[in-house]
């Protein structure tokens, strides 16, 4: 089997980074969730504190690597002013346009919240450590940008997987 270069650049921004985030969240959901006094002892705190850091900082970096990607290694070909391009393909016909103007849109704007929020949420994690267990308000505040870190990449992950559909780059 081969893949073409944009095939592979598909893959490396969907399949890799996209889902490397993705399938990250349950965990960094856990972790944010069992940071609580009466379900850690002491000495498990740290331990838990330092996996913490590490996965979501991995998964800030893959959501970046994935909004990276998409825009200025996946998109361009999608939008390019040929009949063949994918973009073009989608608004030729009026029963899949609204996947160019609502799903692409989406791609291309909102998708930028979700590295961001995924960002905040690793520094909130690095700067209180140990600490958050003690500031429940924050701690639930973290796990809410967390959750909407991942609503954003998720939904953008499907509008790329069912525009995909409709119209591959080829």
């Amino acid at each position: 089997m081969s893949l073409t270069d944009r095939e592979l650049w598909t893959l490396i921004h969907g399949m890799l980074l996209g889902a490397l985030f993705l399938l990250g969240f349950a965990g960094g959901l856990e972790g944010l969730y069992s940071l609580r006094p009466q379900l850690l002892r002491p000495e498990g705190i740290r331990d838990r504190a330092r996996r913490l850091k590490i996965g979501v900082v991995a998964m800030a970096v893959a959501a970046w690597g994935t909004v990276l990607t998409g825009t200025w290694i996946v998109y361009p070909w999608y939008r390019e002013d040929i009949p063949e391009s994918p973009r073009s393909t989608l608004l030729a016909d009026p029963a899949t346009a609204e996947w160019h103007h609502f799903g692409m849109e989406w791609k291309e704007h909102v998708a930028w919240i979700s590295p961001i929020l995924a960002t905040v949420v690793a520094f909130i994690v690095i700067y209180y450590g140990t600490s958050l267990i003690r500031h429940d308000r924050v701690r639930r505040t973290t796990i809410l940008l967390f959750v909407l870190a991942f609503v954003f990449a998720a939904v953008a992950g499907l509008f790329g997987a069912l525009i995909t559909k409709a119209a591959p780059l080829l």
